[in-house]
């Protein structure tokens, strides 16, 4: 095993792993260490969301995750007497995939674990167990339970949310733990057979039936007090819970079980000195929602390329303190909005339960429909960190428009087409990283030869993007370094987001936020904004 890294990754798991895979495409010396001797296989997440897919495909392992996922899954949140409270299904393509899925986590860790045999410098170590920490003003050297060290710049703890570090480190845990606890039971040969999960709200004793991929069926149910891990392991017991969803609980093929604690909590921070804490270890959520998984996936994505920045020598150390700047308020909705579900659902009050259902009952059609495209799920918009807020222009040309501003979300990932008009999702017809996208223009021609030479550093790419009709003309006469893209047109098209904005360029990060929006002419002076947020070297 390694002495010395770049980046020492505590904790093989999806969020660990998703992170190393990121750092080791940007060449970064990358160990990950595992306490267990095997990845865990045992029941966590079941829903990936379009974000977290749009990093597999950055990442570059989305074709083999795919086959481990159910696209567009409805859910149903129903009543003790099933009748349907609300449904989510929000079929937008925003970010081109589906924005909700079931998946097998297991199976998506494995890929992401082969994932990591692309890259020279990562290594993963199973049954390595780190026991302590030490940091002096070049690194961390991480003391090993075999009595072996590993010296790194930079530590990353994704080791769950009994996170040792975090512990060892004192940095606070706050929030609540549920008094009871739940119990997973996940079967093969899938008794129900139907695509969709359903969460049911009954007082007597909440539960959850979700439809998995490869015939997969799991559910999940509240415990009472008196009731744990001896009881999980009676048949009798487990055949009860299940007596009411399927005709012979006996003959079900139950592939595992296994109790749960229901947490809500947040780190009081994320980072400490050249140590991080990502995914479990900063946060954890109740199930409901289904963002505890993808919420770490976000927290790899976000601290990925800034620490491949600052270890190339690219920026300042100062970049990695907006990792929690931007983090920590987003996670802190979702886990607010996750407890608030989690509480409408596994409340055992009769009372309270039909109070809930008066209340869903008098939704407007409006309400309704916000529920089913998932209106409820807080999307990530940074006020703070690597994002330049520009005043909006003032323009004869531009009509009067009440529009928000958009830098600090996430830009949207429409069908496109490369130079040869072969369509394919925008991330791949411009490639990833860094970029300045410009609408029908070359971007090269607002740039100064200095914002260009520092773009390169970055290994920024510049784009321009026309009409699909002007692809003959425009690919033919493309500046040397600029990609060119054709848009289809349509609703869900950049022509369509560039006119509902009173911008013609943006500068994307490699997390896919925009870091700046603005008018073509502004684009040099913005770029040097971007840089210098980016802590730029």
């Amino acid at each position: 095993m390694k002495k010395a890294c770049d980046v020492l990754v505590v904790g093989a798991g999806s969020v660990g792993l998703t992170l190393a895979n990121l750092l080791g495409q940007q060449g970064i010396d990358v160990l990950v260490v595992e306490r267990e001797h095997e990845l865990v296989d045992y029941p966590r997440a079941v829903g990936i969301d379009d974000e977290a897919l749009r990093a597999m495909q950055t990442a570059g392992l989305v074709e083999d995750v795919l086959p481990h996922t159910i696209p567009d899954q409805k859910i149903y949140m129903i009543n003790g007497a099933g009748a349907i409270l609300s449904e989510v299904d929000p079929t937008t393509r925003e970010f081109g995939w589906p924005r909700r899925n079931g998946f097998v986590q297991p199976l998506v860790d494995r890929v992401l674990l082969a994932g990591l045999d692309r890259f020279p410098d990562t290594a993963v170590h199973f049954g390595t167990e780190v026991v302590d920490l030490t940091e002096d003003a070049g690194g961390v050297v991480a003391a090993l339970a075999d009595g072996g060290t590993v010296r790194a710049r930079y530590v990353v703890a994704a080791e769950g949310g009994s996170s040792p570090t975090r512990k060892r480190l004192g940095i606070s845990f706050e929030g609540e733990t549920r008094p009871t606890d739940g119990i997973v039971i996940d079967v093969a040969n899938d008794p129900i057979g139907t695509p969709h999960a359903v969460f049911g709200g009954d007082p007597a004793r909440s539960y959850a039936s979700i439809a998995l991929p490869h015939g997969i069926r799991r559910w999940e149910f509240t415990l009472f007090e008196h009731e744990g891990e001896a009881d999980v392991e009676d048949d009798a017991f487990v055949f009860g819970l299940l007596a009411a969803h399927v005709p012979d609980p006996s003959r079900l093929d139950i592939i595992r079980r296994r109790v749960y604690r229901h947490h809500a909590r947040v780190a009081g921070r994320f980072r400490h000195g050249r140590i991080f804490l990502a995914g479990d270890a900063a946060h954890v959520m109740p199930v409901v929602g289904g963002q505890g998984w993808n919420s770490g996936i976000r927290d790899a994505f976000n601290l990925g390329w800034k620490l491949a920045a600052v270890v190339k020598g690219l920026a300042d150390d100062a970049l990695l303190d907006t990792y929690e700047t931007e983090r920590l308020g987003h996670v802190t909705q979702m886990v607010a909005v996750s407890l608030q579900m989690a509480k409408e659902m596994t409340d055992h009050d009769p009372e309270k339960a039909a109070e809930r259902d008066r209340v869903a009952a008098s939704r407007t059609p409006e309400e309704r429909e916000a529920q089913k495209r998932q209106a409820f799920k807080p999307q990530p918009k940074f006020d703070r960190g690597v994002v330049v807020h520009t005043p909006l222009p003032v323009s004869k040309s531009l009509p009067v428009r009440d529009v928000p501003r958009l830098a600090g979300s996430i830009f949207p990932q429409p069908t496109a087409t490369d130079a040869d008009g072969v369509e394919m999702l925008l991330d791949d017809a411009t490639g990833q990283g860094w970029r300045v996208l410009t609408w029908n223009n070359d971007p090269t021609a607002f740039l100064s030869a200095a914002s260009r030479a520092a773009l390169d550093r970055f290994g920024a790419r510049l784009v321009q993007v026309v009409p699909k009709a002007q692809l003959p003309w425009a690919g033919k006469r493309a500046t040397a370094g600029v990609t060119v893209v054709g848009d289809l047109g349509g609703e869900a098209s950049l022509q369509a987001w560039f006119d509902a904005r009173p911008v013609g360029a943006v500068v994307l990060r490699p997390d896919h936020v925009i870091a700046a929006e603005c008018l073509t002419q502004e684009l040099d002076d913005v770029v040097t904004r971007v840089l210098e947020a980016a802590c730029a070297v």
